[in-house]
């Protein structure tokens, strides 16, 4: 079972992205490897829907937070093993031989280099086998079995054992060895040995990605959330914040089977977009089995997250603003009916019509999704109205973002509150900004 995403989310929550400004995988794009980044790429289009899985990767990532491990490679020698790997040789001995004999005279007679190539790769893979066999000798000393990544580190220890690996290790590819003791090893290597050199580049992206994430939540004071049953149908954080924002306020929410909705009301510019955003991020994250910028985290596997936050009209197919949200809440409608285990969040349903049309749209809609007890919804908007038709449903919450008045000026707390928001500072806001002088 895959998690199920769209594009417009993806984009609402800023997740993917290495050059995208603020992208949450910006935050932690930082390895080191060509491979590392890739394995971190595949992580993050490919989020875990197994409560076990989940809660093992983040394990992992918390061994390694927990070690200070430091990645003990060279990125350059890896990717001189990686490049010397991918050369390839002769299927046979005689045919790597005949091979390493001809770039040696072509290295003596002339500029070419193939030669020189072949003993850097060579040396840069003797190099990273040692410093991995290092690693994971000090890493399996500090570690008891049944641990997090211990098996791992076992099935890389036993490969690392192989009599011919022990044998190039103990070799100083920079004294005279003769052509045919280099062109064993580099038959060796590329043939015979060609799987376990895979499995060693693979263990080092790993680490490079493992470290780097685990670096990341120590220096933010990330946690790591608890992954549960899809049958619990829960979602409880505290101290829940943006992980792109400087100094932002963590709020808390609990969400379950018996209030499985989250009806948030407030002013415009109080906070509630923003919100809704780092629980997006939040629950991405959590599946991933990456930390998570809150205090505290414990959530029921979904099978999919699904937002409609920035809805722009489509000139492309002459769709309004308007119509345009109506789009996008058919096609969440169509994913909450087929059965699956999502979180949903709508900000600002309707905006693009009046009010009246707005408030009865909201309000059906917020009753319809409300009766689908096995998905988890968060629903705002700032006509406050509705909240109050909504009273009567015991399985929806009502909480807001408030808004304080010093003297004519709007302050936000972006601290949640429960209940259903008084505030209304529109009029305030348009005065304060003299609007009225200018065209009066």
């Amino acid at each position: 079972m895959s998690f199920s995403i769209d594009n417009q989310t993806l984009d609402e929550l800023n997740l993917l992205g290495k050059f995208r400004a603020g992208s949450v995988y910006s935050l932690f794009n930082q390895v080191k490897t060509r491979g590392g980044e890739q394995l971190l790429d595949g992580m993050f289009r490919t989020p875990l829907t197994d409560a076990e899985a989940i809660n093992e990767r983040s394990g992992i990532f918390q061994l390694f937070q927990k070690s200070r491990a430091a990645f003990p490679f060279e990125v350059q020698e890896i990717s001189l093993m990686r490049e010397y790997l991918d050369t390839g040789a002769g299927k046979n001995m005689a045919m790597s031989l005949a091979s390493t004999l001809v770039k040696k005279m072509l290295s003596d007679l002339t500029r070419d280099e193939r030669y020189k190539k072949m003993i850097q790769g060579l040396q840069a893979t003797i190099l990273t086998l040692k410093k991995c066999d290092d690693f994971v000798k000090e890493m399996v000393g500090g570690i008891p079995p049944g641990s997090p990544y211990f098996e791992r580190l076992r099935k890389v220890k036993s490969l690392l054992a192989d009599k011919r690996l022990e044998k190039l290790r103990a070799i100083d590819i920079y004294t005279a060895l003769p052509l045919r003791v280099l062109a064993f090893y580099d038959h060796q290597l590329k043939n015979g040995l060609y799987e376990q050199m895979e499995s060693i580049l693979s263990f080092a992206y790993e680490l490079d990605v493992n470290i780097a994430v685990s670096d990341v939540a120590r220096a933010r004071g990330f946690a790591y959330a608890k992954a549960c049953a899809p049958e619990a149908n829960l979602l409880s954080a505290s101290g829940l914040y943006h992980p792109g924002l400087k100094r932002a306020v963590g709020n808390s929410i609990n969400l379950d089977g018996a209030r499985n909705v989250l009806f948030l009301t407030g002013a415009n510019m109080a906070g509630k977009s923003t919100w809704m955003k780092s629980v997006g991020i939040g629950i991405y994250l959590a599946h991933m089995g990456f930390p998570v910028a809150a205090a505290r985290m414990e959530f029921s596997v979904r099978e999919g997250l699904y937002s409609s936050i920035n809805v722009a009209d489509n000139i492309g197919l002459g769709y309004s603003h308007f119509y345009a949200e109506v789009v996008r809440v058919r096609q969440a409608a169509e994913a909450t009916a087929s059965g699956k285990r999502l979180l949903l969040m709508f900000d600002e349903l309707f905006k693009g019509t009046n009010v009246k049309d707005a408030y009865d749209g909201t309000l059906a809609v917020t009753e319809a999704f409300a009766e689908y007890r096995n998905c988890l919804f968060i629903v705002s908007t700032h006509i406050i109205e509705v909240g109050e038709a909504l009273k009567v449903h015991d399985n929806i919450r009502p909480v807001y973002m408030p808004t304080i008045m010093d003297g004519p000026h709007p302050r936000y707390t972006y601290q949640l509150q429960e209940g259903i928001t008084e505030d209304r500072q529109g009029m305030m806001i348009i005065r304060n900004e003299g609007i009225l002088e200018l065209i009066g």
